[in-house]
Formats: structure tokens, C-alpha cells, sequence
């Protein structure tokens, strides 16, 4: 895409996520849909967002936990993580809002990002 910085983005998502205060509103599932066509690798289950990332082996598994947990933190926003050697699935919803809102798909493509950077597969 011409004119998309994806580095620029990541800070966009990292200061809005940062600074968000206010209780999140929890997206309708017709709008979980519509925002899903954005992350194609990520699936909906009941009030969370999910996806699993594979990789060549434990180490980058693990570097891939420590990018998400960099992130995660920075956004006060933290996922659930399962390890399984070169798989990792994360699993995001806003606990305080009760489901999905915009902080998770925030994450997702942090988590996307990361994954990229690790050289994540698809599963």
C-alpha cells in the first residue's frame, strides 16, 4: 500500500492504547466481523479474539513472547498465552469491558507485528 509506514502505525497503536482511560465499549459481533477482514490470521471464540503463530523451533517461540509482552505491557493490555514448543496462541478480549473492544484488535496487529518480525508461519 503506498504511503503506509508500518512502523508508524505500530506507534499510533501503542499511544492510543497507552492512553486510553475510559471504560472500552464492546464491539457488537457484526462489528467483530468487519474488523476481523482486517486480520485474516485471527478467529473469533465466544468474547475473544485468537490466533496461533507458528515457528521454526522454541527459541523464536519464545522471542515472539518476549515482542508480545514488550508490547503488552506498554499497553497495559495483556494477553493470554499458551506455549506448545514452536506454536504460541494468544487469546485477547478487555476483561474489565467484559469482551471484545478496540484494544484487543490494537494488540492483534502489535501481535501481528511481532510475529512478523520472528518470522512466524502460518499454522
Amino acid at each position: 500500500m503506498e504511503g503506509f509506514n508500518t512502523s508508524e502505525w505500530v506507534r499510533i497503536i501503542r499511544r492510543n492504547l497507552r492512553h486510553t482511560t475510559m471504560k472500552e465499549p464492546v464491539y457488537t459481533p457484526k462489528e467483530v466481523t468487519l474488523h476481523l477482514k482486517t486480520l485474516p490470521d485471527w478467529g473469533r471464540r465466544g468474547l475473544t479474539l485468537g490466533r496461533t503463530f507458528r515457528f521454526a523451533g522454541f527459541p523464536d517461540s519464545i522471542e515472539f513472547v518476549k515482542r508480545v509482552a514488550r508490547a503488552a505491557e506498554k499497553s497495559n493490555h495483556h494477553p493470554d498465552i499458551d506455549i506448545r514448543f514452536n506454536k504460541v496462541t494468544l487469546t485477547l478480549t478487555t476483561h474489565d469491558a467484559g469482551g471484545i473492544t478496540g484494544k484487543d484488535f490494537a494488540l492483534a496487529r502489535l501481535c501481528d507485528a511481532a510475529g512478523a518480525k520472528v518470522g512466524a508461519r502460518n499454522s
